[in-house]
């Protein structure tokens, strides 16, 4: 890809340090976005346990309910 004479960009050719440059800030922002996500999503994850664990428990404690036996014991 070449630049035309028309281009803002200049006559200055682009140098490797050039690309190291703006792909370090490209990494930079990309780095910020991935941390906040992740903690977004540690957050949300630790949620869906608490709500699943919360329902296995309530279901479970149902089914005990209805299937429990009782035994009466009587002395003579």
């Amino acid at each position: 890809m070449s630049a035309s004479k028309d281009s803002p960009v200049g006559s200055k050719p682009i140098t490797r340090a050039d690309i190291e440059a703006k792909l370090a800030e490209i990494g930079g922002e990309v780095d910020e976005t991935v941390s906040n996500s992740k903690q977004m999503v540690m957050t949300a994850g630790a949620v869906a346990v608490a709500v699943v664990i919360a329902a296995v428990f309530l279901f479970g404690r149902r089914r005990g309910k209805k299937l429990r036996t009782i035994v009466e014991i009587r002395r003579v």
